[in-house]
């Protein structure tokens, strides 16, 4: 496994107004995508907000998937146990140092409970009208929220526990 290296993960909003942005440390791939760390206390920022991690996390940045994955282990502090953003598949810059994608809104979330629900469906409704969300980016994102709810739900692909080496790594790194 190669040494993980800074980059930058910016998301945006449709069609591509600033959105979270936050240093990663990339930690490698795997049949999933590639899996990117941010200790505890890392900075992120939106316009207008800025917070710092409260729990060491991993994000799962998925082969040409319309959405992205934060996971957390079983730290105290941490906001909940999964949260998946909807959003078109990720792209690299030219070198690798940043990736980038455009969140869509629509979010699944397994809190700490082992509920799991969609979130912001309103925020989508009203957006895929105000910002014009072209009818197969809707497609793809209401497809998309479907499936990772199922999989989230069943514990499936990605969602069955293949955060926790990655999530080790990056503790192994940070501490």
């Amino acid at each position: 496994m190669s040494e993980p290296r800074l980059i930058r993960v910016l998301t945006r909003k449709w069609p591509d107004s600033p959105h979270w942005e936050y240093d990663a440390l990339r930690l490698g791939m795997d049949e999933y995508g590639e899996w990117v760390g941010l200790p505890l206390g890392t900075r992120m920022s939106r316009p207008g907000v800025t917070l710092h991690a409260s729990a060491a996390h991993v994000v799962l940045l998925p082969h040409g998937a319309w959405w992205v994955a934060t996971f957390y282990g079983d730290d105290p502090e941490r906001p909940v146990d999964t949260y998946v953003d909807i959003a078109t598949p990720w792209r690299w810059n030219h070198d690798e140092s940043e990736a980038r994608a455009v969140d869509l809104d629509l979010d699944v979330i397994k809190g700490t409970t082992g509920r799991v629900w969609v979130d912001d469906e309103d925020e989508f409704a009203e957006h895929r009208v105000s910002l014009g969300y072209p009818p197969d980016v809707v497609e793809q994102a209401v497809g998309a929220c479907a499936d990772v709810e199922r999989a989230v739900t069943g514990q499936a692909g990605p969602f069955a526990g293949a955060h926790l080496d990655w999530l080790a790594r990056l503790r192994t790194l940070t501490n």
